[in-house]
């Protein structure tokens, strides 16, 4: 291992990724998170093979597996019509859904609660030839070998080593999800619809007793009304002859605080990831549109990329390199799939073109074991 030491801005699912599998390499980490407690931005994250397998490495398997709920992906028309592109395998079509939190937390107790500062807010650094010091808004300091920016979307870490690049807007496109007890819902979800009007949406049952339900849509015009009608009325839209009425009753029956929304954003195409002692990771340097359901899996296969790079190599910043060489190309194909998803006008199209996505996805894997 090329470090001893490292400090990874941000304690959500990449960061904490990213602390369990480099403190079993016998690296010491210290994981700084800008809120008061450990969280996570959403209900559920699809993982798929790429990623189970970066966490099947560091342990976590069984533990996963537990948690989760096996999805076979079907695409659905707004009539209820089912499409799945029949050129490409079961495999091609199946991942994990698990719960944000419980994954959070099963990554902060693996990490260990003494590695994770809370309340810290990171507000820059300063990079020597033999170390980087991060700094935070309350006036302390830390320093080690490598610096992580693990901080989303609105990365500080990127702000800093790139400046210019802070997130957009993917104007138009916004998303509401929501977690419900199971209650007297369907047995089955729904998986994806696609729908008039730009519309998306389905459900699924998860950890717990739960189901997930989100909807989303392109080009909206102005919102008006609460996010519960906000979301129905995109559920609407892929409802004809009611066959999809299950949809529209659990979020009717979402209490209005227990919804989210989201005005969905961007990191733009990024010239380079690193320095000689700072990398960016997971939505800090590749910020998706959430359409494709693969930011998280992609993010934890960055884990498996980065961790395999710094144990290969025996200068931290020719790791680095290695890491962003993998990277960079990568994420070019991923956004041009991204677009052709993004652009299907029907549940057929969108269906071959999904599945083109993930079969690339798995087949077109880096190697991430150590």
């Amino acid at each position: 291992m090329v470090i001893e030491s490292a400090i990874i801005a941000g304690a959500g699912i990449v960061g904490l990724a990213t602390a369990v599998r480099l403190s079993q390499l016998g690296v010491h980490v210290l994981v700084c998170e800008q809120a008061p407690e450990i969280r996570a931005a959403g209900a559920s994250i699809g993982l798929w093979r790429n990623a189970l397998d970066v966490l099947d490495d560091a342990g976590l398997g069984a533990a996963v597996d537990a948690l989760g709920a096996p999805i076979a992906t079907w695409f659905y028309d707004a009539t209820g019509t089912p499409h799945r592109d029949p050129a490409y395998t079961d495999a091609d079509h199946e991942f994990l859904l698990v719960p944000r939190r419980q994954l959070n937390e099963l990554l902060a107790d693996t990490v260990g609660r003494g590695s994770i500062r809370l309340g810290a807010r990171l507000i820059g650094f300063g990079e020597t030839a033999d170390s980087v010091t991060a700094e935070f808004a309350d006036g302390t300091r830390a320093t080690a070998d490598l610096l992580i920016g693990a901080d989303g979307v609105y990365s500080r870490v990127r702000e800093h080593l790139l400046p210019g690049t802070d997130a957009y807007e993917h104007t138009g496109h916004h998303a509401w999800r929501a977690t419900v007890p199971t209650g007297s819902g369907p047995a089955a979800g729904t998986i994806l619809t696609v729908g008039r009007h730009r519309s998306r949406g389905g459900f699924t049952r998860t950890y717990g007793d739960t189901i997930m339900w989100m909807v989303n849509r392109f080009e909206c015009p102005p919102l008006t009304g609460t996010k519960r009608e906000q979301a129905l009325e995109v559920a609407g839209f892929l409802n004809d002859n009611g066959w999809n009425d299950a949809l529209l009753d659990l979020i009717d029956a979402t209490p209005e605080d227990a919804i989210l929304h989201n005005r969905i954003m961007f990191v733009p195409a990024l010239p380079r990831w690193t320095s000689d002692r700072v990398a960016l990771i997971g939505d800090a340097a590749h910020g998706l549109s959430p359409h494709i359901a693969a930011g998280g899996t992609l993010g934890i296969e960055d884990v498996g990329v980065l961790t395999h790079a710094l144990t290969g190599h025996d200068a931290l910043p020719e790791a680095l390199r290695a890491y962003e060489s993998d990277r960079l190309p990568r994420y070019r194909t991923v956004h041009e799939h991204s677009r052709a998803v993004e652009q299907a006008g029907d549940a057929g199209v969108y269906a071959h073109r999904y599945a083109a996505f993930s079969h690339w996805m798995l087949t077109e894997r880096p190697k991430v074991g150590i």
